[in-house]
């Protein structure tokens, strides 16, 4: 079951009580406690002019209970914000990635992470606490999985109620059912809560599409297309991330949102 309200160890990141440099200081700290200078697993986040919210994210991410080594990048993809200033406040690399496109960003932070493992996270949304270990257990556990995806919900930032995003992701639930078992699976993934192995991901050529397709899936698709294995949807709460609506706003808001979902589900119409 969802929940209908965001909880308190997401909220936290949200509404912080301390100045931003207290935070920063504090996300360093606990970075310090999971960082590897030979990680296991690169967490990758791709970022442009994400000075609102970038350190909200690292925080959450630092905080997360795992005794993996851990080394997170964040990609700057020409940033013209205190985006790059405020990463390494909190103690993160941060590399410069000139040319323009998540894309771009993505492969840049894959071809630089040492670890074995890739999570592909975003920089305006916040990840709870065992997010790290549920992500990465089915790729350690089963050789036969070649990319897991995660679950998310809403943090409105606009006008649209968290009551009103919690019926729509029911909705979608239901339309990515459709999706695994009558259609394609790989239109559910997404970046911000994805995960696969260096290796692979580099013997596809990373993140590279061809236009009109998304990063992501396409990834998806490579992958099995190459024989590396299933996909894995992880479905517990406990790897629920919490993402803001803003790309929705951007994009015309809910009503447009639903109708879109409708037609790429019901009438093959783009993702």
């Amino acid at each position: 079951m969802r929940p209908v309200k965001i909880p308190s160890s997401i909220f936290k990141f949200l509404n912080p009580e301390n100045e931003i440099h207290e935070i920063c200081t504090y996300t360093a700290n606990t970075y310090k406690t999971i960082k590897s200078e030979s990680p296991l697993i690169s967490i990758v986040i791709p970022a442009f002019n994400e000075g609102e919210n970038i350190v909200a994210t690292l925080s959450s991410l630092c905080a997360n209970k795992t005794n993996k080594g851990i080394e997170i990048i964040v990609v700057n993809n020409n940033s013209k914000d205190n985006t790059e200033a405020l990463v390494k406040a909190c103690g993160v690399q941060c590399i410069l990635e000139t040319k323009q496109g998540i894309s771009y960003a993505r492969n840049k932070g894959l071809f630089m992470a040492k670890g074995k493992y890739i999570l592909n996270a975003d920089a305006d949304t916040i990840y709870p606490e065992n997010w790290i270990d549920e992500m990465v257990k089915p790729l350690i556990d089963d050789n036969k999985v070649a990319i897991v995806y995660g679950k998310f919900s809403f943090i409105p930032v606009g006008q649209t109620g968290r009551a009103i995003y919690f019926i729509y992701e029911h909705f979608a639930d239901l339309a990515r059912w459709i999706n695994k078992y009558l259609k394609d699976e790989a239109v559910n993934v997404y970046g911000f809560t994805s995960a696969v192995r260096k290796d692979q991901a580099l013997s596809v050529n990373g993140f590279d599409h061809p236009n009109g397709a998304n990063e992501d899936g396409y990834m998806a698709l490579k992958l099995r297309d190459k024989g590396y294995g299933k996909f894995y949807n992880v479905t517990t709460n406990k790897a629920l991330v919490w993402t803001t609506d803003r790309r929705m706003q951007i994009d015309g808001g809910l009503i447009k949102a639903i109708w879109r979902r409708i037609n790429r589900v019901f009438f093959n119409g783009e993702r």
